[in-house]
C-alpha cells in the first residue's frame, strides 16, 4: 500500500471518539492498522502523514507512537524516526517462550486461588472467540482470545504475574494475530483451550500448566508458519 494510499484510508478509518485521550484514541487505531497488516513490518511511519490523518497535532501523535513503541509495535532507527517494528523470529521465539513460562504460572496458580465466577468466565470467553469469528470477524475473535488468556493471568490474583505478561503480550499482539488468521491451525486451537479450560475447572495444577505450556509451544509452531506465508505471499506480489 502506498503512503498517500494508506494515510486516507487510515484518515476515513480512524473516528477519534472524546471518550479517551487523542493519543489513546490514535495509538488504538494505529495499533489496529498494524495488526490488520495495512503498514508492514518496516515501513516508515511519517509523524506529519499520521497527524494529518488524524487531525491532531503532533504532540498527541508522538504519545501515541510512545505507547505503540513500549508494546513492541513501533521501532525507532539511528535517526530516531519511527517504523513499523519487525523483529527477528528468534526474538519473537524468545518472548513467546517467556510468555509460555508466565502462563503456565498462571493457570497452576489459579487452580488454587481463582474464583469459581473467574473460572466460568474463562470458560465463556472460550466459548465466545468461535461466536464472534462468525458475528463480527476475525479481529473480534481474536481480541475475545487475548481477553481469554488475560482472564487466565488475572485468576491467578498475582499482580507482578499480570504486569508482566501483558508487557510481552503488547510485543506478541501483531504476530499472534497474524497466526490465528490460519484456519489449518484453528482445529489444534480450539481443541489446546478446552485442555486448558477442563484443567482449570477440575483444579488440576499440574494439568493446567501442560495445557498452556503445550498451547504456547504450538504458537511458536503457527506463528514460524504465518510469518513464512506472509512472506511468501509478498514475495509472489
Amino acid at each position: 500500500m502506498s503512503e498517500t494510499a494508506w494515510t486516507n484510508e487510515l484518515r476515513n478509518f480512524a473516528e477519534l471518539k472524546p471518550r479517551k485521550s487523542l493519543a489513546a484514541d490514535a495509538a488504538d487505531h494505529l495499533r489496529e492498522f498494524i495488526l490488520l497488516g495495512k503498514l508492514a513490518p518496516g515501513m516508515p511511519v511519517r509523524e506529519r502523514d499520521l497527524a494529518e490523518a488524524f487531525g491532531i497535532s503532533r504532540t498527541p501523535l508522538k504519545e501515541a507512537l510512545r505507547i505503540l513503541e513500549s508494546e513492541g509495535l513501533i521501532d525507532y532507527g539511528p535517526t530516531r524516526r519511527p517504523v513499523v517494528a519487525d523483529p527477528s523470529l528468534d526474538e519473537i521465539n524468545d518472548w513467546l517462550r517467556v510468555q509460555g513460562a508466565l502462563e503456565a504460572l498462571a493457570g497452576e496458580l489459579a487452580c488454587e486461588v481463582a474464583s469459581d465466577a473467574q473460572i466460568a468466565r474463562i470458560d465463556a470467553l472460550n466459548t465466545s472467540i468461535k461466536e464472534a469469528r462468525d458475528a463480527e470477524g476475525q479481529l473480534a475473535a481474536f481480541r475475545r482470545d487475548m481477553d481469554f488468556h488475560g482472564a487466565i493471568v488475572e485468576a491467578s490474583g498475582n499482580r507482578a504475574l499480570l504486569e508482566t505478561h501483558a508487557t510481552y503480550n503488547a510485543r506478541l499482539w501483531r504476530v499472534r494475530f497474524l497466526s490465528s488468521q490460519r484456519v489449518a491451525s484453528r482445529d489444534i486451537t480450539r481443541r489446546e483451550h478446552l485442555d486448558i479450560v477442563n484443567a482449570l475447572k477440575a483444579r488440576d495444577a499440574a494439568a493446567a500448566r501442560r495445557a498452556l505450556t503445550q498451547h504456547l509451544r504450538t504458537a511458536e509452531i503457527n506463528i514460524a508458519a504465518a510469518i513464512a506465508e506472509a512472506k511468501a505471499e509478498t514475495e509472489d506480489t
